[in-house]
């Protein structure tokens, strides 16, 4: 069990340098703009240490991190309350949403806070939050379904 446990973590580890690497790389060595945020990190914990969970599936991860971003998005740019107001209502309703809608991805609760903190472009959910989810899940897919051999999406 221990050993399982360590060969997991290990696995895990790997992954997440890679495709947070890839994101990096994208963002920093490239043209294309800006592919990473920080909530990826915790994408990275689900997608490759718990694969099996409902919200490591794709559909969870891409849609969860795009409806929150939304809900950032329109809090910052047609909401005029004070930050402190602003940053608690957007993350409720974003969390609220993707529960409503069953696409709950723990990690994408942080985007609203990410987004008004930054006060991101509307372009913010195109790059980095959709072009980096997908890059994101077909990491997930390649470890998990081919090298992994696991029963991935679910």
């Amino acid at each position: 069990m221990f050993s399982q446990n360590i060969k997991k973590s290990i696995i895990a580890g790997i992954f997440s340098i890679l495709t947070i690497g890839v994101l990096s790389i994208l963002t920093y060595k490239s043209q294309y703009g800006v592919f990473l945020i920080a909530s990826f990190g915790s994408t990275m914990v689900l997608l490759y240490g718990y694969p099996e969970s409902p919200f490591a599936q794709p559909k969870n991860i891409i849609l969860g991190h795009l409806i929150t971003s939304v809900v950032g998005v329109i809090f910052l740019n047609f909401i005029s309350l004070p930050i402190y107001l602003m940053l608690p209502l957007a993350v409720g309703f974003g969390v609220m949403l993707m529960i409503a809608l069953n696409i709950t991805h723990p990690p994408a609760g942080g985007n609203p806070i990410i987004i008004i903190m930054g006060s991101v472009s509307f372009d913010y959910l195109l790059m980095p939050v959709v072009v980096g989810s997908i890059i994101v899940v077909v990491f997930g897919i390649i470890l998990n379904k081919f090298i992994l051999k696991k029963e991935y999406p679910k």
